[in-house]
């Protein structure tokens, strides 16, 4: 049996079945950790699941980060002071403490700490990345982007630092995700591992 939700019928879901719905209608997305620092030395440590790839010459990445309301939003205010973030990959077994990270911690209280992840800071880059990760990046804040609909904001970084397995990187540049272990993200909560079906020759431009 096939359901069918109009635009009324899903704006009158319960505020939890609609937002679980709407979060997982799209698919598995990457799950990725951003580290920031303030400018008191406060390490910040919050997964986020929208990451997503933005164009590679310059390389660029954007995340969506939800409205600014009463509450502080330690990473936006963190990167609005530093201007520099990381962004690390969630492996499978880290899954329950990389969750904990979106725990609302007072900004003084490092979710490194809480958590259970170490924080690294690697070829003198300012804001701290996940040790335990196996994809590391480092970005450089170069443009926002407020979503009037919504109020949300597009944050674009410029990746200035890379860190990675040599071993995982194929001589064409793709890293095998399968091998890697990380995990993707359906919804707020569901964790996946990942598994790669096929590779496809890519076609010449």
């Amino acid at each position: 049996m096939s359901l069918y939700y109009s635009a009324t019928d899903i704006d009158a879901l319960e505020r939890d079945t609609r937002t679980h719905l709407i979060n997982s209608i799209t698919g598995i997305k990457p799950a990725n950790m951003i580290g920031t620092v303030n400018a008191d030395g406060e390490e910040n440590l919050a997964i986020f699941s929208s990451v997503v790839h933005l164009g590679s010459h310059p390389p660029l990445l954007g995340f969506v980060i939800r409205p600014q309301g009463r509450a502080p939003r330690d990473t936006y205010n963190n990167i609005q002071q530093n201007s520099y973030y990381t962004i690390n990959q969630v492996p499978v077994d880290a899954v329950a403490k990389a969750h904990q990270t979106s725990t609302r911690f007072a900004p003084e209280v490092s979710e490194f700490e809480q958590c259970g992840f170490t924080p690294q800071y690697l070829n003198d880059f300012t804001a701290p990345f996940v040790a335990e990760s196996p994809v590391k990046i480092g970005l450089r804040l170069v443009n926002k982007i407020l979503i009037p609909d919504n109020n949300t904001e597009l944050m674009i970084g410029q990746i200035e630092a890379l860190h990675l397995d040599l071993d995982q990187l194929s001589n064409a540049g793709q890293l095998n995700l399968e091998t890697l272990n990380v995990a993707g993200i359906s919804g707020l909560n569901s964790y996946y591992s990942l598994k790669r079906q096929k590779v496809i020759p890519s076609r010449t431009r």
